[in-house]
């Protein structure tokens, strides 16, 4: 039977807790959801999914005790545990063991660019720095399933001394994503020391860190955290991965209140999923939920085509008709970028196309409703005409 909740509270199993254990981001970790007996006591598991969970075939599994928290009840009610949003993200399905032809281990073609252990140089001013294989959860859509959660990818200190060279001593790169697994799982010391090093690197103009960890473990975030991310000398921006409005319970808007106040950028990047977020009024509550906790909605990525996943995608098409929905409809502000990550080519924005057609000096232009105009494009300036 389904396990009645309050979001963020402890519930079930968990009940009779107390409080300075809950709000323990190390118990919480401790204590994540990794078996199908596990998931049985807060919802109804299918013969089908204990048997691929118990093969072994399936990526990593684990869910925080508080993202547990926040599982949709009418959706366990029902028996149908993978309607609810956040559910569908994390539960193994058996689905997964389905490969499509043009699925791939590494769909962003990142290995191949990695030049020194933890370092990712994809781009011409920019590096990825991958410190740790951990995360707080595991996203069933994981883009390095391959390697996250494999116990052998986190940064060691010789590992990391060489990284921090390789981008002290490439004069080009001015931007580093920090980024996993999770890089908040990090000791607060260490990523404190890390950041110090970096921002000493006189070429580096900004530091970004990708995170999911708001989400799935706000505990984390606490005041002696916030001042390790602060600004330096150059801007540090936190970019939170957040995929459906459920998500922004209470405790999850404390700690990005608390990052926002303490002077620290904060940048959303979604990915688009099937039977989670592809309905334009999804997103936008999403978007608009993330910019009211100060968020700004930045990436829309098309989920990637890693092994097993193709039931959480939707189309190219599909996704490009959603962005038409929310163009016009609400604020700017909320509508993001929506890339899709090609294998070596990077990230690709796409964009509905409003331009009809060139007739003579104007375009023809469908509005946001749908309505049709003339748009004078001829040649300004240069021959005084």
């Amino acid at each position: 039977m389904p396990v009645a909740r309050v979001p963020g509270v402890p519930f079930g199993p968990w009940s009779g807790l107390a409080a300075s254990a809950w709000h323990d981001w190390r118990w919480q970790l401790r204590n994540r959801l990794t078996t199908a007996d596990q998931f049985a006591r807060l919802l109804p598991v299918s013969d089908e999914t204990r048997a691929w969970m118990s093969a072994g075939g399936a990526f990593e599994v684990g869910v925080t005790p508080y993202f547990a928290s926040l599982f949709n009840d009418a959706a366990l009610r029902d028996g149908e545990p993978l309607r609810c949003p956040l559910i569908r993200q994390v539960l193994p399905d058996p689905r997964e063991a389905n490969v499509a032809p043009f699925e791939r281990a590494d769909p962003l073609g990142e290995d191949p660019a990695r030049t020194v252990p933890g370092i990712v140089h994809k781009y011409p001013d920019r590096v990825l720095l991958l410190v740790t294989d951990t995360c707080a959860a595991y996203c069933r859509y994981c883009t390095r399933a391959r390697w996250v959660a494999s116990s052998q990818a986190s940064l060691d200190s010789a590992e990391l001394d060489a990284a921090i060279d390789y981008i002290a001593t490439h004069r080009g790169i001015v931007d580093v994503l920090i980024s996993g697994g999770d890089p908040l799982l990090w000791s607060t010391a260490r990523l404190d020391a890390l950041l110090d090093r970096l921002a000493a690197i006189s070429h580096l103009r900004w530091i970004r860190i990708g995170t999911r960890v708001p989400v799935f473990l706000p505990m984390r975030i606490d005041a002696e955290l916030v001042r390790a991310l602060r600004p330096r000398r150059i801007p540090v921006f936190v970019n939170v991965h957040i995929n459906h409005y459920s998500e922004l319970a209470a405790p999850t808007l404390t700690g990005l209140c608390l990052l926002a106040d303490g002077g620290i950028s904060l940048g959303g990047q979604t990915v688009l999923l099937r039977g989670v977020n592809d309905d334009a009024a999804v997103l936008r509550d999403t978007f608009y939920a993330m910019l009211s906790a100060r968020v700004r909605p930045y990436y829309l990525f098309h989920c990637d085509p890693v092994r097993g996943t193709e039931h959480l995608r939707t189309s190219v098409d599909d996704a490009l008709a959603l962005v038409r929905q929310l163009v016009g409809f609400c604020s700017g502000m909320a509508v993001p970028k929506y890339c899709i990550d090609l294998e070596g080519g990077g990230k690709v924005p796409l964009w509905p196309d409003y331009v009809e057609r060139a007739d003579g000096d104007a375009l023809l232009v469908r509005g946001y409703r749908g309505d049709r105009f003339a748009y004078d494009n001829r040649p300004r300036g240069g021959d005084g005409a």
